[in-house]
């Protein structure tokens, strides 16, 4: 039997068991007063009832020698009762709503991307925005006169699914612009963190069960480079996406959540997140355009607002850093968009948080696609890596 028919139940029951005490109550008093039982229980509930609602009119009929402090007290205590009843009803409705709801939410936060199954294959029609992504957006103006205009920048810059919805507060472009991604470059330490909720994302020449040729290959690649560069960057290899030796998504941001947090406290110097996916798109889709005269795939970056269209912000999943990850994926984008044109698809924004909300500098990027070969990914991130620096440094 489930919560709620539990609860009914229960309800239920209680209203059975107040009747029959009513009943009870009612043929008790009626003893003590014979044949004229019926006047006097009709004279008592008129009595009771303006006692309960109309108080002040009973003030006369109150005790003798009783003081307007202590008849104020009496008559509100007879109220406690059924408040507290009240309250503690409607809390136990709000716990059970916000438990299914919440579990509603994580769900729909795991399998927003295109579900596959435990061989990795995709299950399902493709993502449209990702499906129209293989052709490569034209160069864009990004002056600020332009970018002060948020339909332009809505337009130019970003895809909203239509879960969800955003405003010209969220998108100013000088607010957004102003807002320094600069790194601590005078102290020791990493910098940057590299991981990977989902794990098991691999490419169309990818070896089967070989890491290496799988995002977390790619993620290895991205560390190097961003090493090499001077940014200081460490990598974290967990799975995250496999329980009981099957892909099982369902929790998989929350255990990304709880191993990250704790490689953040080891690690206080880290100032960069870096959520490293794949996307999945329709198999006749290529994610590629051509950079220094190499195939390279195009990539997305992913931003999440805790916000549903339907039901506005999403308490169960705050995020105090929203400005700040709107901020940093904007950087990066204008900053292909500068140097790379054709490079990065539209910023893409979706209702749910995708554990942007452990630091300001949080990025999910979603790098090529399961029809992406290994070398036009790692070409790929030999750009992402010149683009952070650009911003970061």
């Amino acid at each position: 039997m489930d919560r709620r028919t539990k609860k009914n139940f229960k309800q239920g029951a209680a209203a059975v068991s107040a009747f029959f005490l009513a009943a009870f109550v009612i043929r008790t008093g009626a003893g003590g007063y014979g044949k004229d039982w019926r006047y006097h229980f009709q004279e008592r509930i008129s009595l009771k009832a303006a006692e309960l609602y109309m108080p002040v009119f009973t003030w006369t009929s109150r005790t003798p020698g009783q003081g307007m402090e202590e008849w104020i007290r009496e008559k509100a205590l007879a109220w406690i009762p059924l408040v507290t009843y009240t309250e503690d009803h409607m809390q136990y409705d709000t716990s059970i709503e916000d438990e299914e709801t919440l579990a509603k939410i994580l769900e729909a936060q795991a399998n927003d991307e295109n579900m596959v199954d435990e061989n990795g294959k995709l299950i399902g029609e493709p993502d449209e925005a990702a499906a129209e992504a293989e052709k490569p957006a034209p160069a864009v103006d990004t002056s600020i006169e332009k970018l002060r205009d948020f339909d332009y920048l809505l337009s130019n810059f970003y895809t909203v699914d239509s879960s969800t919805m955003i405003g010209a507060d969220q998108l100013n472009a000088d607010e957004l612009l102003g807002r320094s991604m600069k790194i601590d470059t005078e102290t020791d330490g990493p910098k940057v963190l590299i991981y990977h909720t989902h794990s098991q994302e691999e490419f169309a020449d990818s070896t089967p069960g070989d890491p290496a040729t799988s995002i977390v290959g790619i993620g290895d690649y991205l560390t190097e480079l961003l090493n090499a560069k001077g940014i200081e960057t460490i990598h974290d290899t967990g799975v995250y996406d496999i329980i009981d030796g099957k892909l099982d998504r369902s929790n998989a941001y929350e255990y990304a959540g709880k191993a990250v947090s704790k490689i953040l406290e080891e690690n206080p110097t880290i100032e960069v997140l870096i959520d490293l996916h794949r996307d999945g798109v329709a198999e006749g889709t290529h994610l590629v355009t051509e950079v220094n005269g190499k195939p390279t795939a195009r990539i997305m970056f992913f931003n999440g607002l805790s916000r549903s269209r339907t039901n506005g912000d999403i308490d169960y999943l705050p995020n105090p850093y929203i400005q700040d990850n709107l901020a940093f994926s904007l950087q990066m984008q204008i900053a292909a968009e500068k140097n790379y044109p054709g490079f990065v698809r539209h910023i893409y924004l979706r209702a749910y948080r995708y554990n942007l909300h452990l630091m300001p500098k949080s990025l999910l990027i979603e790098a090529g696609a399961q029809t992406n070969t290994v070398a036009e990914m790692k070409n790929a991130m030999e750009v992402l890596s010149e683009m952070l620096c650009d911003v970061l440094l």
